[in-house]
């Protein structure tokens, strides 16, 4: 994919690659840097997501990072530097969240299924962003903190997924103590779905997306964003928005063939309608 560079170097920020899977990889690509997410970074993620949210072909996207961090989190040097400003730096902190906040809730808003993969240490903005996939596959030597809380910066945005992703009082712990959690009792909490070896972390998470995508792409579109508008509802309500997309699933082409293909013992043939 044609990307912005890291001002460091001629490399590309974030790296794509297709596969006629309809699996897509979307890589990290600032290891010198832990993966921080710059400005420039998240820019350059929402601006991938954008046109991945548009991309039929697409029907399920993994989340990696070149190198040993997934993600440090936000450019604390690109923070530091930007104090020099006028205003101290507000203006461009104000930007730098709402656009992380973007990144995040395209994640969700995406109709096709989002998985990291990590492999390596994911803190602050870099866990925010695990904590916002829909699926999560860690290696067995990968770490995960929201450590704001050492420097005098309290995870807040970080808080809103995790918080969202793993019962409260581990949330809280993460966020007041700033401690290094590992894969094992990551998984535990909730925060990711598999703890693998090292060795097998993209395969593992490769494995989920192409499960998923040889599903009908309608059906997967609709489950995931009425879990996303349901989650959050009192039951009531929750239970009304689940039986209209029900209905609205059970009218589609895909759902009576897949009913049909069932009843008569036979495998479904899927055209997304």
């Amino acid at each position: 994919m044609s990307a912005a560079k890291d001002p460091a170097g001629d490399a590309p920020l974030l790296l794509r690659q297709d596969g006629a899977d309809g699996v897509t990889v979307l890589t990290l690509n600032r290891p010198g840097a832990r993966n921080a997410l710059s400005l420039q970074m998240l820019e350059t993620l929402e601006t991938a997501f954008a046109a991945i949210g548009e991309d039929a072909r697409v029907r399920c996207l993994v989340l990696a990072a070149e190198g040993p961090v997934f993600s440090a989190g936000h450019d604390l040097k690109e923070i530091v530097a930007h104090r020099a400003d006028a205003d101290g730096g507000r203006g461009f902190y104000d930007r730098a969240m709402d656009t992380c906040a973007r990144v995040m809730q395209a994640i969700t808003a995406l109709p096709q299924p989002v998985i990291a993969a990590v492999h390596g240490v994911a803190t602050a903005a870099g866990c925010q962003l695990v904590a916002t996939c829909d699926l999560a596959v860690a290696s067995e030597e990968a770490r995960f903190a929201t450590p704001g809380v050492d420097i005098g910066l309290f995870c807040s945005t970080p808080a809103v997924p995790l918080a969202r992703t793993v019962p409260r009082k581990a949330a809280m712990e993460m966020l007041l103590l700033g401690e290094m959690v590992p894969a094992i009792e990551a998984h535990r909490i909730g925060l990711v779905n598999r703890v693998v070896p090292a060795g097998q972390v993209m395969a593992t998470a490769l494995g989920l997306a192409r499960s998923i995508a040889a599903r009908s792409a309608l059906t997967v579109r609709l489950g995931k964003r009425a879990f996303y508008r349901q989650v959050d509802l009192p039951l009531a309500e929750a239970y009304r928005e689940a039986a209209c997309v029900m209905t609205d699933n059970l009218m589609a082409h895909d759902a009576a063939e897949g009913i049909g293909a069932f009843v008569a013992k036979r495998r479904p043939v899927w055209e997304d309608r």
